[in-house]
């Protein structure tokens, strides 16, 4: 959520900055809303005052016997604790109003984010590895001849519809390990702390993510209120919702591995086949809870750790910095990692790393006391590191060879008993 006295200080550097997401500028409307709400509660002061004077005044009225002032206090006093109910309830309205309205704003891009309208304008910043040259036609994960046991499309439509996978077998098996592999390595390498979180949550950490109110559609929602969470960043971040912590406890770098859930709304007719985009699927996401003046160290620093996971399993990625166009919600500057998939040969993303700022903070009250200092919100970022389904469908590809075998990376053979492939007939050998 933004801060009004930026919007109120800053107004058009606000305008400015919405026009290089493609929005129009808003701070006229919001300042306005702004100065009735504000004045709605100093003309209740005022009449609390007036209100507080007559009625000192009504005891002297009646100890003199006055009884017509004191009929007249009386009456005031009646009178301005109506006004005072009336003004509050319409403060409170045009508050409620205001704050429905920043809800729903996306947060300011930094000035270093490129500008542009969609994926075409991000931009480059790194690549790593060199796509494999394969001796014959590579194809799509599911079309892999030792894969094709391992995933069942015909089971998962019959239990639940389109966009859902059943795994069986070795699949399933390398599939486990890359969550596990992921995991590890941030813990023992990067020093996230490792948490489970549920996966059904509140309305107030959908909000405070940035999930609600204007991304409903994209998320599930149980008949007792519940939400499946789109991603355990609405979990991790929430950790710290309405607390005040200790300076010395920042940075909190944590990692999560659980199921996430999205509608996928708008997204009829995208990759609609193989595993690649799917109402239900696993991620290791990464969360930090830091000083504002942290945020974009760590930034980089957690855009590390993902495409660490790639280096170690081999496979060939480029890192981009999305342009205004492109970035989420709640992001400040976010940068995709793709990875390269040779049955379609280019790069799919595998990773979005993004700082919000104090953005998600300011929605959650999320705060620290800085040493002598009074409390600031935090900033806060997220990343994921990475999506396991995806990396499944990129080992499996990478590592496919012309009889339908596939072999797998070295760091996940501690993970599969020593095992080192699936075979053309879909066993782990």
């Amino acid at each position: 959520m933004h801060d009004i006295r930026f919007i109120r200080e800053n107004p058009e550097a606000f305008d400015r900055a919405l026009g290089r997401r493609g929005l129009a500028a808003l701070s006229s409307q919001i300042l306005a809303l702004d100065e009735e709400r504000r004045g709605k509660i100093q003309a209740a002061e005022t009449a609390q005052a007036e209100q507080n004077r007559a009625s000192k005044e009504v005891g002297a009225a009646k100890a003199r016997g006055d009884d017509a002032e004191f009929e007249r206090l009386r009456a005031l006093v009646a009178e301005k604790k109506a006004e005072i109910a009336a003004l509050n309830t319409q403060a409170a309205a045009r508050d409620a109003e205001l704050r429905d309205i920043l809800m729903t704003i996306p947060n300011l891009p930094l000035d270093e984010v490129p500008e542009g309208r969609d994926e075409n304008d991000n931009v480059e910043i790194r690549t790593w590895g060199t796509p494999r040259e394969f001796p014959f036609q590579p194809v799509e994960h599911f079309e892999i001849k030792g894969v094709k046991p391992g995933m069942d499309f015909e089971t998962a439509a019959k239990l639940s519809g389109s966009r859902f996978m059943v795994l069986k077998g070795a699949v399933t098996r390398v599939h486990r390990a890359l969550g596990q592999f992921m995991v590890d390595t941030h813990v023992e390498e990067h020093g996230l702390t490792e948490c489970w979180t549920p996966v059904l949550v509140k309305d107030e950490p959908m909000f405070g993510t940035g999930n609600l109110p204007k991304f409903s559609e994209d998320s599930y929602q149980t008949t007792n209120g519940w939400w499946l969470i789109p991603t355990a960043e609405v979990t991790l971040t929430n950790f710290v919702a309405g607390e005040i912590l200790d300076q010395a406890q920042l940075p909190i770098r944590m990692t999560a591995h659980t199921h996430c859930f999205r509608s996928e709304a708008g997204s009829a007719g995208k990759d609609t086949t193989g595993m690649l985009r799917q109402h239900q699927f696993e991620k290791v996401e990464m969360v930090t809870i830091c000083e504002p003046e942290q945020a974009l160290a760590e930034h980089d620093r957690m855009t590390a750790c993902a495409e660490a996971i790639l280096q170690k399993l081999n496979l060939p990625y480029r890192t981009v910095v999305l342009c205004t166009g492109d970035m989420g919600f709640g992001s400040q500057k976010t940068h995709d990692i793709e990875v390269w998939v040779p049955g379609q040969g280019k790069y799919r993303e595998i990773s979005s790393c993004s700082t919000c700022g104090q953005f998600q903070a300011r929605r959650m009250n999320a705060r620290f006391r800085p040493e002598g200092g009074k409390p600031e919100f935090v900033a806060t970022l997220n990343g994921s590191g990475l999506a396991v389904g995806r990396t499944l469908i990129a080992v499996l590809e990478n590592g496919q060879q012309e009889d339908g075998s596939v072999d797998l990376p070295a760091v996940l053979h501690p993970y599969l008993g020593g095992k080192t492939r699936i075979s053309p007939e879909g066993d782990l050998v």
